[in-house]
């Protein structure tokens, strides 16, 4: 039986002691760090601006859409953001909307109303700036209760993609080096796939992978001839159980996945809470503050070095102080910046750990966008399966720009697809006429729909970043981010061969089109914020060290994905937790000498 998280009143936390750590965030990466820490026998304080959520109560994935009194929707005071308002309209978005509650466009999706909590209201939290489509969770375990589930492995090709094209920088690590790390997230979290052996795409220590469809089947056989892959969805999913983790189900395939954005009622989908948290929970070294907006890292004014942070009430906006040895920046990439740059004083001016210049510089994530949907005619009107409780579809790796032929643009991109017949089919939003024989038209393509959209990799530029804006604040009075952020002549590029390639391997399989698109979706739709606090070697042009510590400030980490040298093309949490147990184990031996 799954237990449910405790959640201590927030008044009955003793702010007293000085912690060994006090771990800003508690999604991926903020959860990976109390997890490790606490591990090693050391105190740690989580602080978490929202509160904790049972999702296993709110996400009813099993309920069914007329169960529910408006079919899943969010009610009518609330309102999500949409494509074109995100286009169209200056920021902030949500200023002067007549919408009680504004949500970002996540919540545009079906059955939205059972994760609606789990996001921020944008007209609490406002940014200015260039476009942009910023998503953020403010709940215990942050993101990871909606997150998309695809758990990728980076190469030596993107930590050392410098040495291939010229561009950028190289990471201050191999693949070797996180390798192990890699290993241990697989077996601790649990993760699904199929081994290909891909130089460009490692595999991991593979629990039963999600079964494809036929079309998918079909679409992987095409590929092989044209030497691409089409590989089993590799989701942050335990598929065959963890013995080791009572919080956590195996998957067994039922329920309305992806109705609410991502996430998982049965935790057999990763989240930080049951698979991080609580664990750390139960060692008794954890000590967890919820509605906390933390809102600058405090310094010692003789040694330079970090003493903890300053902290709001998010509810009573009461201000309090925490003491710790070390302080842990795990907010997520656009937050961790923030608070970096608001955390000034004499010794800090342009912000802490920033003496380079360049925290919320080279900020990248994936460019989204191009796609093709099409449908396979031998699966028109034949039965039907179950496929709405896959944890996901397909996905095709990278393919340009590995071989030393370039492209007309540096680096590359891979595909996620689905396929299978849904509650909903994605089809009867677009099949014309109404009555019986709309009805019929779309139960017979139900099934042999299939869709794939490309993820990108975006360049790390120093022109692309993030400030504090001078004026605008948020809720809570602390000042906002303003963003310099767009994509380029690159990125154009290569979307253009997206709708291209995708295009080309439908027709390859002889589906037959229904819709391309070459259009890039706004700058922010990936969710896979990365590099404005980047790790090197260098000092002058980087903020961290390998093992993410400031090179200004020995005792401040920053473990979420701002330390990203790049993007890659591959999504990025497995990344975040294997390069966090690396820096917390590293960290922990630090402690122990007394060297922080």
């Amino acid at each position: 039986m799954l237990l449910q998280f405790p959640g201590p009143n927030p008044n009955e936390v003793d702010l007293t002691p000085t912690y060994d750590a006090v771990v800003v965030g508690s999604g991926a990466a903020g959860g990976m760090a109390a997890y490790v820490l606490t591990a090693h026998g050391f105190k740690v304080l989580l602080l978490e601006a929202g509160k904790y959520q049972d999702t296993g109560k709110i996400l009813h994935s099993m309920e069914w859409p007329y169960d529910h009194p408006r079919r899943g929707q969010m009610p009518p005071d609330h309102h999500a953001l949409t494509l074109n308002e995100y286009n169209i309209r200056a920021l902030p978005y949500a200023q002067n909307s007549p919408y009680n509650k504004v949500q970002s466009y996540v919540q545009g999706w079906s059955g939205t109303d059972y994760s609606k909590t789990l996001v921020v209201d944008e007209k609490q939290n406002p940014y200015t700036g260039t476009r942009y489509a910023w998503v953020r969770a403010r709940a215990v375990g942050g993101k990871t209760n909606i997150w998309g589930r695809l758990a990728l492995r980076l190469s030596d090709y993107d930590f050392k993609a410098k040495d291939r094209d010229g561009y950028g920088e190289n990471w201050p690590i191999s693949y070797a080096d996180i390798e192990p790390y890699y290993d241990k997230v697989d077996l601790y979290l649990g993760i699904s796939g199929h081994k290909e052996n891909l130089p460009y795409l490692p595999d991991s220590k593979f629990q039963r992978p999600v079964k494809l469809t036929y079309s998918e089947l079909h679409l992987r056989e095409t590929l092989k001839g044209m030497d691409r892959v089409l590989t089993p969805y590799r989701a942050g999913v335990t598929t065959d159980g963890l013995k080791h983790n009572k919080y956590r189900s195996r998957c067994y395939g039922r329920g309305a996945c992806g109705r609410h954005v991502g996430g998982c009622d049965i935790h057999a989908a990763f989240d930080s809470p049951t698979g991080l948290i609580r664990p750390a929970w139960d060692t008794g070294n954890l000590t967890m503050r919820t509605n906390a907006t933390v809102y600058e890292v405090t310094v010692d004014k003789n040694s330079g070095k970090a003493t903890g942070v300053s902290f709001l009430d998010s509810e009573t906006r009461k201000s309090y102080q925490v003491k710790a040895k070390t302080v842990i920046m795990a907010a997520s990439t656009l937050e961790s910046a923030r608070l970096l740059l608001l955390s000034k004083s004499s010794l800090y001016p342009n912000g802490i750990g920033n003496s380079s210049g360049h925290v919320g510089h080279n900020f990248c994530e994936h460019m989204m966008g191009p796609s093709v949907s099409g449908f396979m005619k031998d699966l028109v009107g034949k039965p039907k399966t179950n496929d709405d409780g896959r944890p996901g579809g397909f996905y095709v790796p990278r393919f340009r720009n590995l071989d030393g032929k370039r492209s007309d643009f540096l680096r590359g991109y891979g595909f996620e697809g689905s396929s299978g017949t849904t509650m909903l089919p994605s089809s009867a939003y677009a099949t014309p006429g109404f009555g019986e024989e709309y009805k019929k038209h779309v139960r017979d393509y139900a099934g042999a729909i299939i869709d794939m959209g490309a993820f990108g990799e975006v360049l790390p530029r120093y022109e692309n970043f993030v400030e504090i804006d001078p004026v605008m604040k948020d809720a809570w009075g602390v000042p906002v981010l303003r963003f310099s952020y767009k994509f380029g002549e690159n990125e154009s590029k290569m979307a253009k061969d997206m709708a291209a390639a995708g295009r080309e391997m439908f027709e390859a399989a002889k589906f037959e089109i229904l819709s391309a698109s070459d259009e890039m979706l706004p700058e922010g739709w990936s969710i896979h914020e990365l590099g404005t606090a980047r790790m090197g070697n260098d000092p002058k042009t980087s903020v961290v060290n390998q093992f993410q510590q400031c090179h200004d400030v020995k005792n401040l980490l920053v473990v979420d994905g701002s330390t990203h040298v790049n993007a890659s093309c591959q999504n990025p949490t497995w990344t975040i937790m294997a390069l966090c147990w690396r820096s917390c184990d590293h960290l922990a031996e630090q402690l122990r000498k007394g060297e922080v």
